[in-house]
């Protein structure tokens, strides 16, 4: 079977890897161009310093569904396109540029979280497991029948970056299968996606980071997590001259149903040795904060400008000002209320 494959992220190496080292023929590799870096030289992307470094052609048009871009693919004469992370929709016409149009690897159990940030909304959502799809491509976005599919279990306090590394390995065996199904003509029937069931995971952005503390802990933990290693989540420091600082939480552990109200208000500190009655299990290089429910026992942080450090560092220079707290906006948190939104709160055991 002769191969085109196409994709850009480390999501896609692995699976593109194995195909690679099963002897079927590769005509191209094809990725999206890499954005201009502030006059800087652009990175090239994971997909393409791996085809470079198998001598594998290289191929990066601006649009996938440009008219010269599909008689280009046309003249190919491959048989299958291979998609994963690539970033664009195909349209029917490149779709029918190969014999056998397309398959995708996608990092969710769809129907459940289609879009281009499916590892980060698993977790952001609290699912209790996930997995990767292998879909025969439609038009619609990631809408197309399933031919395989692996799941696993979110582990406790596990990251997107995290769960994503794990996923790409994941879907290495489900890829290699769904190739083998298209070359025996031996699709499984019925797999057409339940559309009740699809759920949207749309990209994030760098503001959905921001942390409001008037939420409960397992939701400002699941913000955490499913937002590394990107955008990150962040929140301000009120100081006593009426300026503020921003602040970059790396690492954070929640606390659920402590008695804190007494202690301040929402956004205000709790340090491990600050005199107060409660007993609570964070690491003695971390400062707490007050949210809704509970602590949010931050661990490292990064101020503007500076390195990363333990909570306990960070606010060794602020905790003896009367009232220092962090910045609670009055507004709703978008990202918090549409994970709110799709979450099932499912029960775990572990």
């Amino acid at each position: 079977m002769r191969i085109v494959l196409m994709g850009n992220g480390p999501f896609a190496v692995p699976s593109f890897d194995a195909i690679h080292a099963s002897a079927r023929e590769i005509a191209c590799v094809v990725a999206r161009p890499a954005a201009p870096s502030q006059g800087k030289e652009p990175p090239e992307s994971p997909v393409i310093v791996w085809a470079r470094q198998r001598g594998l052609a290289v191929h990066t048009p601006i649009s996938i569904n440009d008219a010269d871009t599909v008689a280009w693919l046309s003249s190919l004469h491959a048989d299958l396109l291979v998609v994963c992370d690539y970033g664009q929709i195909l349209k029917p016409e490149a779709l029918s540029a190969t014999r056998l149009g397309g398959i995708n690897l996608h990092g969710s159990l769809l129907p459940r979280h289609r879009g281009a940030a499916p590892v980060q909304w698993s977790v952001l959502a609290g699912d209790v497991f996930a997995g990767v799809s292998v879909i025969h491509m439609t038009p619609g976005l990631d809408a197309g029948p399933i031919l395989t599919s692996a799941s696993t279990r979110i582990h406790m306090g596990e990251d997107a970056g995290e769960l994503e590394a794990r996923l790409s390995q994941l879907g290495v065996e489900p890829t290699l299968r769904a190739i083998e199904m298209l070359e025996r003509d031996d699709p499984p029937a019925s797999l057409a996606q339940d559309r009740s069931y699809a759920t949207r995971a749309p990209r994030l952005k760098k503001s959905d980071g921001e942390l409001h503390w008037n939420y409960p802990v397992r939701w400002l933990d699941r913000q955490l997590r499913g937002l590394q290693p990107w955008p990150g989540v962040f929140t301000h420091l009120e100081l006593p001259d009426g300026k503020s600082l921003r602040v970059i939480v790396h690492r954070a552990t929640p606390i659920e149903s402590v008695e804190v109200s007494k202690f301040g208000e929402v956004g205000s500190l709790l340090l491990p040795a600050n005199g107060t009655s409660i007993n609570l299990s964070w690491s003695d290089q971390a400062v707490a904060v007050i949210a809704r429910d509970g602590v949010m026992a931050l661990e490292s942080v990064q101020p503007s400008g500076k390195r990363a450090m333990s909570g306990v560092e960070f606010m060794r220079g602020y905790a003896r000002h009367a009232g220092v707290r962090f910045r609670v906006p009055e507004s709703p948190q978008p990202l918090l209320e549409s994970m709110m939104a799709l979450s099932t709160e499912p029960e775990r055991t572990e």
